[in-house]
């Protein structure tokens, strides 16, 4: 079988340090080309996406990891084309787009994988096979961390469409809609926006589920410079404790670390995007992205000072 020969789009930070190893290492994919806009990526690199697909006539897939303001389009033109499409998260910048892709790439035969890379993680996978059917009595998520540190000079997280402290925090939302038996639905979010930016970097927020009997509750902090929190705590109604810290990377269940082996995230989704690929099948999970639309729609803003990139 002919490896499928794949482009990135968009070359940055974790095309580099996820995406390229991801597909070297899986003999069912070949890393073909690169767009960005400033030419840089692996050889024949392109300015443009357009210039890419109108040059390499014998291209299988597209891993598209572009912020998400303009990956809509970019998308849209790789699915015309014939490509299988990989999205980075989160996958489009509105729902509605995701929603057309999704009815796009049903109509022309090609997968649309919509990737969220800590639901990839084993010790997620071994989290939700604990709570599957349990009722749930309580659930914090803390995501806190340096955009400074995560994010130098990123100025587009915080421009409209950028997400600003949901572009990490949609991870726990990626996690928690992975592993809580039931749905999740946002009730308030109280969110503070710096005076020079359109997103926000911080939110309280609250949610409801008819799975939960008491509190979920979500503290998310882009300011936090004296190191990261990235936490799931769940108290079930049974009482067993469990939390998934690190990102997900590390279980603890009653307060003991669990064994949890696998090939890691950025393997894991190289891995079922062939097994998609070879079913004819797409896989379009928008809740974690409902979820930040949610967050935006009832959240009570609140202005402070302007933020320093």
């Amino acid at each position: 079988m002919k490896p499928l020969r794949t482009a990135i789009i968009g070359f940055g930070k974790i095309a580099a340090d996820q995406h390229v190893p991801a597909i070297q290492d899986n003999d069912r994919f070949e890393l073909a080309a690169s767009a960005s806009r400033h030419g840089s990526g692996p050889t024949p690199h392109f300015t443009s996406h357009t210039d890419l697909i109108a040059q390499l006539q014998d291209l299988n897939c597209a891993a598209i990891t572009t912020p998400p303001g303009p990956r809509y389009g970019i998308a849209r033109d790789c699915i015309e084309a014939g490509l299988h499409c990989l999205l980075e998260k989160p996958p489009t910048a509105t729902l509605g787009e995701i929603e057309e892709l999704r009815q796009l790439a049903d109509a022309k035969g090609v997968t649309l994988f919509t990737t969220w890379h800590a639901q990839h993680n084993p010790a997620v996978t071994a989290a939700a096979a604990l709570l599957e059917g349990q009722r749930v009595a309580e659930m914090r998520i803390t995501w806190h961390e340096s955009v400074h540190k995560w994010h130098p000079g990123q100025q587009w997280i915080f421009e409209a469409g950028g997400f600003g402290v949901f572009d990490p925090a949609i991870n726990a939302f990626s996690i928690a809609t992975r592993i809580f038996p039931g749905p999740l639905f946002v009730r308030e979010a109280k969110l503070q926006v710096p005076g020079n930016a359109q997103t926000p970097v911080t939110a309280e927020i609250g949610m409801e589920s008819p799975a939960c009997e008491g509190p979920i509750r979500c503290s998310l902090d882009f300011l936090k410079e004296d190191g990261e929190e990235w936490t799931i705590a769940i108290r079930t109604a049974a009482g067993q404790q469990i939390e998934l810290r690190e990102g997900g990377k590390q279980l603890f269940v009653d307060g003991a670390e669990q064994a949890a082996e696998g090939p890691g995230e950025y393997p894991d989704l190289y891995r079922s995007f062939a097994d998609l690929i070879d079913c004819r099948q797409s896989l379009v999970d928008v809740e974690p992205l409902r979820l930040v639309a949610d967050c935006l729609l009832v959240g009570e803003r609140a202005e402070i000072a302007p933020i320093t990139m």
